[in-house]
């Protein structure tokens, strides 16, 4: 049974050619959506807007309408502004979440001596959500939401818990892409973040001393189904996927048969709904 009519939103913390690294899911996340689209669905498709992304030569620019808001991250109002280019040689755009504090700085998730940024916590829940609130404000709501990437991690907890009684992503299925990722400690007060949020303390019990591994693993569980994006993961990552019984597609190379592998993941997952 061929995927048709399905749209799909993808989340990326990388995508080429905006970005190279990681190398992998900057590949996957340009590359598949086109794939899915070229079977006659629908895509939308967002990554950060990090400022070592060169705005003139990939043509960037401001979509006014969908700017403008402002989201509350630890306390303090945030504007959201949207941008949106083309990646050259496809049918396809890329639209890129923006906010002068968490990505003006030249750099994407490390600075230039190599160091984890302390607030990329924040600028994971900025990101998160503002592509939740962008797409609400599209007025587009997709079948299927798919996260690749450790930055992507908050997307589940939005959907399921902040977006819980919002018909727009009510019957939305949300798959998650385990790529191979350095773990890298996060802010041990982020939980507390999300409790301020209005997010039940039980369900943060996970991050109370977080790494962007304990990130993923715990976007997985809430999730409906995983890729393994890679061909190795981590012991601990092994072990979460094996906890969560939920359906993995298993590891499939770059080329023609991942997007097929891909779309008939997702139609397995959208039945499973069904029945």
């Amino acid at each position: 049974m061929s995927l048709k009519n399905v749209k799909v939103l993808t989340i990326s913390q990388s995508i080429q050619p905006f970005m190279d690294g990681p190398e992998e899911m900057a590949k996957v996340a340009r590359h598949l959506p086109q794939g899915i689209l070229d079977l006659g669905n629908e895509i939308r498709v967002f990554m950060p807007k990090f400022g070592c992304i060169n705005e003139r030569r990939h043509q960037l620019h401001e979509v006014i309408r969908l700017s403008g808001m402002n989201l509350i991250i630890n306390d303090t109002d945030h504007a959201l502004l949207i941008k949106v280019a083309s990646v050259p040689s496809a049918r396809m755009q890329v639209y890129f979440i923006d906010n002068e504090e968490y990505f003006k700085r030249k750099a994407d998730t490390h600075d230039a001596e190599g160091n984890f940024f302390p607030d990329n916590d924040e600028r994971a829940l900025f990101f998160g959500r503002g592509v939740l609130e962008t797409v609400r404000k599209l007025g587009w709501v997709p079948d299927i939401i798919h996260c690749h990437g450790w930055m992507t991690a908050f997307v589940p907890l939005y959907v399921r818990h902040h977006f819980a009684d919002d018909p727009h992503f009510e019957n939305t299925k949300l798959v998650f892409s385990v790529h191979d990722q350095k773990a890298e400690p996060l802010d041990k007060d982020l939980a507390k973040k999300l409790a301020m949020e209005g997010f039940d303390k039980e369900l943060l019990k996970g991050l109370n001393k977080p790494t962007t591994d304990d990130l993923v693993k715990f976007a997985m569980g809430l999730s409906d189904a995983v890729v393994r994006s890679t061909a190795k993961l981590s012991k601990g990552m092994e072990t979460a996927l094996k906890a969560y019984e939920k359906p993995v597609m298993p590891f499939v190379a770059e080329g023609g048969d991942a997007v097929k592998a891909h779309a008939d993941f997702y139609h397995s997952v959208l039945e499973e709904a069904l029945v």
